[in-house]
């Protein structure tokens, strides 16, 4: 095999799948990637690359796909573009072409049709291509009736007088996904004008009197209640999204094993009505062990996930249990009303219930612990006939273990109903938006959205992110990517649900990580993040489905817009009305490193302090992030952690001086960082008045601000040496909601908003 013409096919077919030749990192470095990490992501896509012969193959493959597809497996066009037109490729002789009929058939959601019939001379071919000694010919078909937004189904038919197309057939017919969407994201009344504020709160951290060890919905209803009076318009949550509740792989919201469904923990076991109805069950939560196990949980310091789960499952089954009984075998309102919603989710949620049964069965639960710790906690080392979703052996089990399933579209259901009565509850409280959600980036490759939908998975590679001053040596963040090609012939189908599913009782949503609608990191097995390399994905098509349903379900959607994106992204992100995401920390006047004034930062945009993945005031402060990073071993030498003390240091300073240049802080407060060697409460609050004078649509405030917190949720880069996600609030709920602190606050920003 001729080398230097193997490296070059490969080259070129890194090119036509959209692998990245080169990429800048934060620093403004060059990076190029290497013809072994392109090798490795090829494979990664399931391509077949061990010759010169297999590259040729995919390059032709790709290079002609769409003249060999009849019809493109989906079409994303804006509703302004008028008449709508569609690009189709029939395999036809030369003169063969004045005999053809094309038909097309364009139904709404609704069942209207429109069809369109072309033959004789209005089959106007646009261009021709001769593919492997056949000749083919484009014909780009148009519909003036004007479409209204939303998902479409086009069905073309070319019909022959003669069998002239391929296996001897006089027809060729398809049928393929239209999605006609609005140019822009759902903006509220009060925000096209106006400007809101809310609080950003980790749910699963907060202590009260009433939870059962972590945060549930009913503190949620209540933190929705108090902020609401105090004229805050929405509170900002952690991703709900289903995850283990194993410590330590097992607990970070943004490594879920779904971004569909989400994590029962939160539940409030005393709102289910079946629990609320059966003596039974009150008995037993009002229990001296069940009384004394929730107290113990409440005492813990930190989350403990596992026992929380354990004894909310127990309790989930009976109430499952009674529900079964009593409304679905008998069909009840409130049956009737569940399968209802199994009817809504279909398919989707009955494999994500099937994932969880099987997860059940092939890890031992139930069993003695010893035995679970040697059982496969990944669907990939299940036994072989079990990992395809589809396969007779699923099918099987599904039928013998029916009841088991239903639990688990139970306990969504319940999810579901507990979340809209908040939403609900906010909107008659007056908040505007009510609840902001958070959608992670991705799902675990042992998780149920990878069994679910392999067919769109890449496997041998994960997500990460390339060196930058916090993570020196980049990142890997333990879940795969999506495969663009893959996507697009399924019509979108998997990105669709998880926008819709992500938006449902939410006034708002955070898209965690924007960058990857246009370009994700993939890093290759056995490769380390230095060595990965950018794949780019359809944005265009991503951002119109986000704002077609952004619009049909009345949500507000932040781009988090962090890090090395380029102006070409944000400007794609705002032009579909998509929140920017600005971190006080992080907006400067590079390269000076002086705080950027409140009147540069951009309308369309979310302002806020910090985040999970970042220190608090409190922290930022003391420097209690530089010292974690250190006892972590974060920090290539000496030098380099003196390097950043020395930063921190002329950065407090810089605070300062921004606070008392506008007037926030008065001329008489130090501007020395000496003479104010620990975060107030005073200064604190300070810092918010200074983003409330931005332009910026909202303001997210951070609780753990508020309430000087120490240490951050989560410290990238890290698993057991820090307790990501399992640290609780330092004041009960009680406390907070009588905390003068967030009065002051209120005060403070009603002459903002």
């Amino acid at each position: 095999m001729n080398m230097n013409n193997y490296d070059e096919l490969i080259q070129e077919l890194s090119g036509l799948c959209g692998i990245l030749p080169e990429y800048w990192d934060i620093t403004g470095t060059q990076h190029i990637a290497s013809l072994e990490t392109k090798k490795a992501i090829l494979r990664a896509m399931n391509m077949q690359i061990d010759t010169s012969d297999d590259v040729t193959r995919q390059i032709n493959e790709r290079r002609w796909k769409a003249w060999r597809s009849f019809v493109a497996p989906v079409h994303v066009l804006s509703v302004n573009a008028h008449p709508v037109s569609i690009p189709v490729y029939i395999p036809v002789k030369e003169g063969e072409e004045k005999d053809l009929t094309v038909s097309v058939l364009i139904e709404d959601e609704k069942g209207n049709k429109d069809k369109i019939h072309y033959s004789g001379d209005a089959v106007r071919i646009s261009e021709q291509q001769w593919i492997d000694g056949k000749r083919f010919i484009k014909l780009n078909l148009s519909c003036e009736a004007k479409k209204e937004i939303g998902y479409h189904a086009l069905t073309v038919i070319c019909s022959h007088p003669e069998t002239i197309f391929p296996g001897g057939s006089d027809t060729i017919k398809k049928t393929v996904r239209l999605i006609i969407t609005p140019d822009a994201c759902y903006m509220p009344p009060g925000l096209q004008k106006g400007r809101a504020w809310g609080l950003s709160v980790n749910l699963y951290s907060i202590r009260s009197e009433k939870n059962w060890g972590a945060g549930d919905f009913s503190d949620l209803r209540r933190i929705v209640e108090w902020i609401a009076g105090l004229k805050g318009s929405f509170i900002g949550i952690n991703p709900l999204h289903a995850i283990p509740n194993s410590q330590p792989f097992g607990v970070s919201p943004y490594s879920p094993i779904s971004r569909l469904y989400r994590n029962f923990i939160y539940l409030d076991m005393e709102q289910i009505p079946e629990v609320a109805t059966s003596d039974e069950l009150k008995k037993i939560i009002s229990s001296k062990k069940y009384r004394q196990e929730r107290a113990n949980l409440n005492k813990e310091a930190l989350i403990a996930y596992e026992r929380i789960a354990s004894i909310k499952e127990t309790i989930l089954r009976k109430a499952f249990d009674i529900f079964h009984e009593k409304h679905y075998s008998r069909s009840t309102n409130r049956g009737k009303a569940f399968r209802s919603y199994l009817s809504e989710e279909g398919d989707a949620l009955a494999r994500f219930a099937t994932y969880m049964a099987l997860y059940d069965h092939f890890s031992g639960k139930g069993r003695r612990r010893e035995v679970r710790q040697l059982c496969c906690y990944s669907w990939r080392e299940w036994p072989e006939h079990y990992r395809d979703p589809s396969s007779q052996a699923v099918e099987a089990f599904k039928k013998e273990h029916k009841i088991e399933i239903l639990f688990y579209q139970y306990i969504q259901w319940l999810i579901d109903g507990q979340l809209r009565e908040i939403a609900e509850d906010a909107g008659k409280k007056g908040m505007s938006i009510g609840l902001y959600h958070d959608l992670a980036v991705g799902s675990a490759g042992s998780g149920s959205d990878a069994w679910s939908y392999q067919n769109v998975i890449a496997g041998g590679t994960n997500v990460g992110a390339p060196p930058d001053d916090f993570s020196p040596d980049g990142q890997t963040w333990g879940f795969p990517p999506m495969l663009p090609e893959q996507l697009r012939e399924t019509g979108y189908e998997v990105f669709i649900q998880t926008m819709r599913r992500n938006m449902k009782s939410g006034g708002a949503v955070r898209i965690d990580h924007a960058l990857g609608l246009f370009r994700l990191f993939w890093v290759p097995d056995g490769l380390t993040a230095k060595d990965g390399a950018y794949v780019s994905y359809p944005a265009e098509d991503f951002l119109r489905i986000i704002a077609l349903e952004s619009i049909r379900n009345h949500t507000v959607v932040i781009a988090e817009d962090l890090g090395t994106i380029g102006e070409n992204m944000r400007e794609s992100l705002q032009r579909f009305q998509m929140l920017s995401y600005r971190l006080f920390y992080f907006e400067r006047n590079y390269p000076d490193p002086s705080f950027l004034p409140p009147d540069k930062y951009p309308v369309m945009a979310l302002c806020a302090v910090t985040t999970h993945d970042l220190p608090t005031l409190t922290g930022y402060w003391s420097g209690r992030d530089i010292e974690l990073r250190k006892q972590a071993g974060k920090y290539r030498d000496e030098a380099q952690w003196q390097e950043q003390i020395y930063a921190r240091e002329r950065d407090k300073e810089l605070i300062l001086r921004a606070l008392k240049s506008h007037g926030i802080l008065p001329p008489e407060h130090p501007s020395d960082p000496v003479m104010v060697p620990q975060m107030t409460p005073e200064l604190c609050l300070s810092v918010y008045p200074y983003l409330a004078r931005t332009p910026c649509k909202l303001l997210l405030v951070s609780l753990d601000d508020v309430i000087g917190t120490m240490d951050q949720q989560n410290m990238p880069g890290t698993v057991d040496s820090h307790p990501n996600w399992m640290q609780k609030t330092p004041l009960m709920l009680e406390e907070m909601m009588k905390d003068r602190r967030f009065d002051d606050l209120s005060k403070m920003l009603k002459n903002f908003f």
